[in-house]
């Protein structure tokens, strides 16, 4: 049985309404994963690094500031949420959400009519999406040495939605519980899928660093 350590990226460019603006760190997603990988060195070691090959995933693990090698898979990159929220405009007339409460009404939406196929053609399917993260985690899992992945909010939740057999909604406050940088540990076994760590933030558990515990 192999354990595998997923982190999120830092606080990327919040507000943003286009992946291209939206992916990049801010100055405190560079200090929150530079606070993890101080947290690493004294507590973990990892024998290699594989990000995602997005902007943000990328300038996360540079910031742990480790020197295990560090390697890229595609595989690990976000859903496409921004494109599935346009879909979701042209498809059912849903607006962009203005605040964060309409963003918690939002998601679900987004999330239930990409799983139900109700989405422009062109974009990612959901199903398509699971297998390309389940199988980047399975191939980690055969890697030698114990190895960290970072990646983002819709992989993390996804993965967990599978392991533990959740539905659409529950898989939504999993999206929204998943903070900047924070910790998740998964087992495969046989390809079986086990969540046995969610949501870890010990570098950001300390009163000086509660205002740094970001999620949007």
């Amino acid at each position: 049985m192999s354990e595998l350590t997923l982190i999120r990226h830092g606080q990327a460019q919040t507000g943003a309404k286009d992946e291209a603006s939206y992916d990049k760190l801010s100055d405190l997603g560079h200090e929150q994963a530079g606070w993890l990988g101080e947290h690493f060195l004294r507590t973990h070691g990892y024998d290699q690094i594989i990000s995602g090959a997005m902007n943000r995933q990328i300038q996360t693990a540079q910031s742990l500031k480790l020197t295990t090698p560090h390697h890229h898979d595609p595989r690990l990159n976000e859903m496409d949420y921004f494109g599935l929220a346009d879909s979701l405009l042209q498809t059912h007339g849903v607006a962009w959400p203005a605040s964060e409460a309409e963003f918690i009404t939002h998601l679900p939406q987004v999330l239930n009519a990409w799983r139900s196929g109700e989405i422009v053609d062109g974009l990612e399917t959901y199903d398509a999406f699971c297998a390309r993260i389940t199988e980047a985690l399975d191939e980690a899992a055969r890697k030698d040495g114990r190895v960290l992945l970072v990646t983002s909010t819709g992989v993390i939740a996804t993965l967990a939605t599978l392991a533990l057999d959740l539905d659409i909604h529950k898989k939504s406050r999993m999206f929204m519980a998943v903070a900047h940088t924070s910790v998740h540990k998964f087992t495969m076994h046989d390809r079986d899928l086990h969540l046995t760590q969610f949501g870890g933030t010990p570098h950001l558990d300390y009163p000086e660093r509660l205002h740094a515990k970001t999620f949007a």
